[in-house]
């Protein structure tokens, strides 16, 4: 029996979250908490391309390493996860609209980090969806279509970071003391959700707190709307599995019925 998948919206973290022992554990229980899925479709935000458009299917794509400054071996990692060609059918079928293939495109990092830490066996298919707008409503549209694969096992995973403002970070700590402007946008953003606010979250440009610094640029946060638009209900208060903070950035993560 096909088990229903969730729809996740996490914080994927950069390589040096795969040697942080708390954040390692929290994502790894996440998943243990879940029933196994048929095959993962992630959408990341550091694949911005418009129109919408799929990764490669086939198994053993390189993975990209689109990060610096890091130790060597996290660009020897591997996440060997197999193809999902049936997944990307499927979605073209549901979106009813001109979907592009990138054969030659691999996970980027916001896929394949997290996915390390919950699923490490790689044997999940797994298919990557590109971010083709910014726009709040349209992309709650796309989440919308995708519903139906979760009654068909599978997990759909939005993949940010609730608040991103590297440029305003001054501590390069994991434990560094969180900005007071990361801390009030992560706080509005659980009080909207947690009252399913939908309207007010979409507009966040307008209403958030301390925008301009956890957002410069929107890209982390425009996942959250295809997860939403996934749900059965966004109306209801998604679980909150994960909270609190990492070089002073919101690593809430949450799930959705």
């Amino acid at each position: 029996m096909t088990s229903k998948m969730p729809a996740l919206y996490i914080g994927h973290g950069a390589p040096p979250l795969l040697d942080d022992p708390i954040w390692s554990n929290q994502l790894s229980k996440w998943s243990e908490k879940m029933a196994k899925p048929k095959a993962i479709l992630i959408i990341s935000a550091h694949w911005e391309v418009a129109p919408l458009s799929l990764s490669s299917v086939e198994t053993g794509t390189p993975l990209i390493y689109d990060f610096g400054g890091f130790a060597q071996r996290f660009y020897e990692i591997q996440y060997p996860a197999p193809g999902a060609p049936e997944l990307a059918a499927r979605i073209k079928a549901l979106m009813g609209e001109p979907i592009v293939d990138q054969p030659k495109r691999g996970l980027d990092h916001g896929a394949y980090i997290p996915l390390m830490k919950m699923y490490p066996g790689a044997d999940i298919p797994v298919l990557q969806m590109s971010i083709p707008t910014h726009s709040p409503e349209k992309l709650f549209d796309i989440g919308k279509k995708l519903a139906p694969l979760r009654d068909e096992g599978v997990l759909i995973i939005g993949s940010g970071f609730l608040t991103h403002g590297l440029p305003y970070l001054t501590e390069f700590r994991i434990d560094a003391t969180p900005p007071g402007w990361s801390v009030e946008f992560d706080l509005w953003a659980k009080e909207v959700l947690e009252r399913g606010a939908i309207d007010e979250l979409m507009n966040y440009k307008s209403l958030a707190p301390g925008l301009p610094y956890a957002h410069p640029t929107v890209e982390h946060f425009a996942p959250i709307f295809i997860t939403l638009g996934a749900a059965s209900n966004a109306q209801e208060a998604p679980s909150m599995q994960i909270d609190g903070y990492w070089m002073g950035l919101s690593k809430r993560s949450f799930e959705v019925a």
